[in-house]
């Protein structure tokens, strides 16, 4: 082999970042990792936790609140929602489209 294809096996592939041990993110003074995005998170507690509520597939009002404009159910880091109250929340939906409480998706205005 040449000098040139030994150096090249060596290399690690692109993708793996810096080899700095932070891996390569930048840091506050105090070691924590800077946010790409956004401020510093909010912390959200589960709306049925909370309220001690029984997800309930005929609460429509309550139940929209989960969906998005395009009836798609938005996942627990938009919602806030807990893992549990999360799976029952996401059968409930289900149920109320198949009784058409609730639209699988909303009109698109023409």
């Amino acid at each position: 082999m040449t000098q040139e294809t030994e150096s090249r096996q060596r290399r690690p592939p692109s993708g793996y970042g810096s080899r700095r041990p932070d891996g390569g993110r930048p840091q506050r003074p105090g070691g924590r990792p800077v946010r790409r995005f956004g401020g510093p998170g909010r912390n959200r507690v589960c709306e049925f936790c909370a309220e001690k509520v029984v997800v309930d597939y005929k609460d429509v009002g309550r139940l929209r609140r989960y969906l998005t404009e395009g009836g798609k159910i938005f996942g627990r880091r938009q919602t806030g929602t807990c893992a549990k109250h999360q799976r029952r929340l996401t059968i409930a939906l289900k149920r109320a489209r198949y009784l058409a409480l609730l639209p699988y998706v909303s009109r698109s205005e023409a």
